[in-house]
C-alpha cells in the first residue's frame, strides 16, 4: 500500500508519545516539579503531534470529529476517545506532580492502562484488516506495543527496561517480517477465488482491468522491490534496536543517550514506512500483483 507519510509520522510519534506516558504514570522516572512538566511536555509534544499528523491524510479533515460516534463497530473511534482519556487522566497525574509534589497513583495507573489501550486501538485499525493478510495477524498489535514500550522506556531514561524491551521489539519486528511474507499466500486469495471462477479450471487476466492509473493502483497496489525492501529492513533494526541497545551499554553519557533516542526514532520511521509499503492488499490480485 502507499506508505503516506503523515500516517507514518502518526504511528510513530504517538507511539512514543503514549509510551512515554505509560512509564510517567508507573513514577518512572520519579520527577516532580519543572523536570515532571518537561516529561509530560515530551510526551504530550509526541503524542499529540503525531494524532493531528494523522489528520492530514483525511480527505476531509475538518470531519474528524465525526469518528468519535462509532466507538461501538470502529477501532479507530476507539482510539480516539481511548487517546482523549488517556491525556485528559494523564494531564491530571502530571498536574499533581508539577504543582502540588504528589504522586497521585490511582491517576497514574489509570493513565498508563489508558495509553496502552490507545497503542493496542491504532494497531487494530490495521489488524482487523483481512483484506490486507500481513497486517492481520496476531503480531501486529504485539509489536505496536513492544516498540511503544520500547521507545518510551528510552526517552524515559529507563535504561534496563529499554534494553530489554527494545531487543524484544526487534525480534517481534522480524518475526512479522517472516509471517507477512508468506501471509498473502498462506490467505487463500487468488485470482481464482476473487472473481469466483475456480471452477471453470485455472484463471488468468485476459487484459488489465484498466488502461491508465488510477486510485486502487496508486494507493493499494504500491509495490516496492524486494532488493530494496531487504535493504531497509536491516537498517530499520539497526537505527530501532542495535545501535539503540548499542550506545545504552556503554557508560552512561546524555550525548549517547539522545544519540539512542534519535536512532530509535529513525529505524521506527524506517520500520513502519516497510510496514504501509509492503502491505498487499487482495485488490492487487485483479492486477496480477501477488
Amino acid at each position: 500500500m502507499h506508505p503516506a507519510p503523515s500516517v507514518i509520522l502518526f504511528s510513530t510519534l504517538s507511539g512514543l508519545g503514549f509510551g512515554l506516558l505509560f512509564w510517567l504514570g508507573l513514577g518512572f522516572p520519579d520527577v516532580s516539579g519543572g523536570v515532571a512538566f518537561v516529561f509530560f511536555a515530551i510526551a504530550y509534544s509526541l503524542a499529540v503531534g503525531g494524532l493531528l499528523a494523522s489528520t492530514f491524510h483525511l480527505g476531509h479533515p475538518e470531519r474528524a470529529i465525526k469518528a468519535f460516534s462509532q466507538w461501538r463497530t470502529s477501532w479507530l473511534s476507539r482510539e480516539g476517545w481511548a487517546a482523549v482519556a488517556a491525556l485528559i487522566v494523564g494531564a491530571a497525574f502530571g498536574a499533581g506532580l508539577v504543582y502540588m509534589d504528589q504522586r497521585l497513583a490511582v491517576l497514574g495507573w489509570a493513565a498508563s492502562l489508558l495509553s496502552l489501550a490507545t497503542v493496542l486501538a491504532t494497531s487494530m485499525i490495521y489488524t482487523q484488516l483481512r483484506t490486507v493478510p500481513r497486517w492481520n495477524m496476531p503480531l501486529t498489535p504485539v509489536m505496536y506495543l513492544a516498540y511503544a514500550l520500547a521507545g518510551g522506556a528510552l526517552l524515559a531514561g529507563q535504561v534496563k527496561f529499554a534494553i530489554g524491551l527494545l531487543i524484544v521489539a526487534g525480534l517481534v519486528q522480524i518475526a512479522c517480517w517472516m509471517l507477512g511474507d508468506r501471509a498473502l499466500a498462506g490467505s487463500g486469495s487468488t485470482l481464482a477465488t476473487a472473481t469466483g471462477l475456480g471452477r471453470r479450471g485455472a484463471v488468468r487476466a485476459f487484459e488489465p482491468p484498466h488502461t491508465g492509473n488510477n486510485y486502487l493502483l496508486r494507493e493499494m497496489v504500491f509495490v516496492v522491490g524486494r532488493k530494496h525492501a531487504a535493504k531497509l529492513r536491516v537498517i530499520a533494526i539497526a537505527l530501532a534496536v542495535v545501535l539503540p541497545v548499542a550506545l545504552l551499554m556503554a557508560p552512561f553519557h546524555h550525548v549517547l543517550a539522545a544519540l539512542a533516542v534519535l536512532s530509535h526514532v529513525a529505524g521506527v520511521l524506517t520500520s513502519r514506512w516497510l510496514f504501509f509499503a509492503e502491505a498487499e492488499h487482495v485488490v492487487g490480485l485483479y492486477y496480477g500483483k501477488r
